[in-house]
């Protein structure tokens, strides 16, 4: 993939949720919700502060997190579909 965020951004591949429930019963393609968790693709060089210096992400590419439903737009590169959201966006880093 020949993409790179710009400032704060951080690009997100969702991470595929599991289409059986526990009890074994198929959920739907059309009654599955999208996943809110990704990992991440890759990362902007950071946000600028109030006296013009760089402020370093705290996420990096391979991290598994967590964001909102809503959050990101959605894109698709190279047939891939991927979220764009602000770093602000993410909830969490997983494990």
């Amino acid at each position: 993939m020949k993409f790179r965020p710009l400032h704060d951004r951080v690009v997100v591949k969702r991470v595929e949720e599991d289409t059986k429930t526990k009890g074994g019963i198929i959920i739907p393609e059309t009654a599955q919700e999208k996943p809110m968790q990704g990992e991440v693709i890759a990362v902007g060089a950071g946000a600028r502060d109030d006296s013009g210096k760089i402020v370093a992400l705290d996420v990096k590419a391979g991290d598994r997190v967590l964001f909102g439903k809503w959050s990101g737009t959605e894109v698709k590169i190279d047939g891939t579909e991927y979220l764009i959201m602000k770093e602000s966006d993410i909830m969490g880093i997983v494990g």
